[in-house]
């Protein structure tokens, strides 16, 4: 934990103080920040006060006394309920505007852990409960030159393996051989551990035709069919090197298998979610050229302009991007107006993924994702390829 940055960015932000609490392991981002095992059960509830100004507070319940005691500060203990409510009391006294993972109405719930009655109790305390939304992404997802140079180098082989993925499509229909989606899955995976990667339990999503309508489509040995001439294809992968510290990366990639050229309707839709990347893409460069803020609900809008001017609007059915850090869904910043309106600005040192997507049931898929890294400069910048037409698979 870095209390005097996490104090800085306190002050920044007329916030007077940080408290972070925790019941039964529900809440991973503060065990991160604050640099502890989320792995060590906790059967009571603890506290932990980080004023703007001044020495930080552990409150902890007397059957588990020890549980902050790495962390600095003074160290309080509580028994009964009353104990902890006269000790937070004390602990918050002068406090106005004090930040949990809390997101007003909801509208932030990756970081909205803390639950309503908690919430109650701060307020019934006399203080003014604010989100701690921008504080979680300065100190979750903003990432240092180590963790960007393991994203490269993730994508460096993924963009490989994704190569290879295709490849092994064309060769086996080629061959008359049977490779079914599910199959290709697998293959993948093995590949990431040949390569040093981790996906961490999350498989890749491999889907032809109708399947990848269904965005997160998961393949089993079940529901997969063989890959063959005509077909749709997307696939959808991520993974981050198997270090501490290293970041993901994640993109998506569409192809035909040939021979011949693809219906005219998917190669339309491709091109839409192409543009709408791309425009999303200029509106953020732009943004930062002229030193403008810039929130992840207006990168949204402007990529889903794109789509609903062409008429396809009801089928882009989820944001156009996530937060990816350590985690691939991660803390920070999502580029979204449509499942929630993220107001959080793009800062200096975040990754997210860029990834219109049209979904026509029963029919077909095109999506179209890149990872979009914004440098301590102000720079944006991808890394690896970006797609511009479709695999042409055969």
């Amino acid at each position: 934990m870095d209390l005097d940055r996490i104090q800085a960015e306190l002050q920044k932000a007329g916030i007077d103080g940080w408290l972070l609490y925790d019941f039964h392991n529900r809440d991973p981002i503060a065990y991160r920040v604050l640099g502890m095992d989320f792995g060590k059960f906790t059967s009571r509830r603890w506290w932990y006060w980080i004023p703007a100004r001044g020495e930080p507070v552990r409150l902890a319940h007397k059957v588990e006394p020890h549980k902050l005691d790495a962390l600095p500060g003074a160290g309080r203990l509580y028994l009964s309920w009353r104990e902890l409510e006269e000790q937070l009391r004390t602990m918050l006294q002068g406090a106005g505007k004090v930040a949990m993972q809390y997101s007003p109405g909801a509208a932030i719930p990756y970081v909205s852990t803390v639950d309503g009655g908690t919430v109650d109790l701060v307020r019934s305390l006399g203080c003014e409960v604010v989100s701690s939304a921008d504080l979680v992404q300065t100190f979750e997802a903003v990432i240092d030159e180590a963790g960007y140079r393991s994203h490269l180098e993730a994508g460096e082989k993924i963009q490989r393996i994704k190569d290879q993925a295709f490849e092994r499509i064309a060769e086996f229909v080629r061959d008359g051989r049977s490779l079914t989606e599910y199959e290709l899955q697998q293959w993948i995976v093995r590949r990431f551990e040949e390569e040093g990667l981790d996906c961490m339990g999350e498989f890749p999503i491999v889907g032809v035709d109708a399947h990848p309508a269904d965005p997160h489509f998961e393949p089993t040995p079940e529901n997969s069919v063989e890959f063959g001439e005509g077909q749709s294809v997307l696939i959808d992968l991520w993974a981050k090197l198997k270090q501490p510290g290293a970041i993901f990366y994640d993109i998506t990639w569409c192809g035909y298998v040939g021979p011949g050229e693809p219906p005219a309707r998917y190669i339309e839709i491709f091109e839409l979610v192409r543009d709408a990347r791309k425009a999303a893409l200029a509106f953020v460069r732009e943004r930062f050229a002229k030193g403008e803020p810039c929130c992840g609900y207006e990168v949204d809008d402007a990529c889903r302009r794109v789509v609903e001017k062409a008429g396809f609007g009801p089928y882009f059915i989820h944001r156009t991007g996530h937060s990816i850090g350590e985690v691939v869904h991660g803390n920070g910043v999502n580029i979204d107006n449509l499942e929630t309106r993220d107001e959080r600005m793009l800062v200096p040192g975040i990754c997210f993924s860029i990834e219109p997507g049209i979904y026509l049931p029963g029919e077909m898929a095109a999506r179209s994702e890149i990872d979009v890294f914004i440098t301590r400069q102000g720079e944006v910048v991808v890394a690896g390829a970006e797609q511009e037409e479709l695999v042409r698979i055969g």
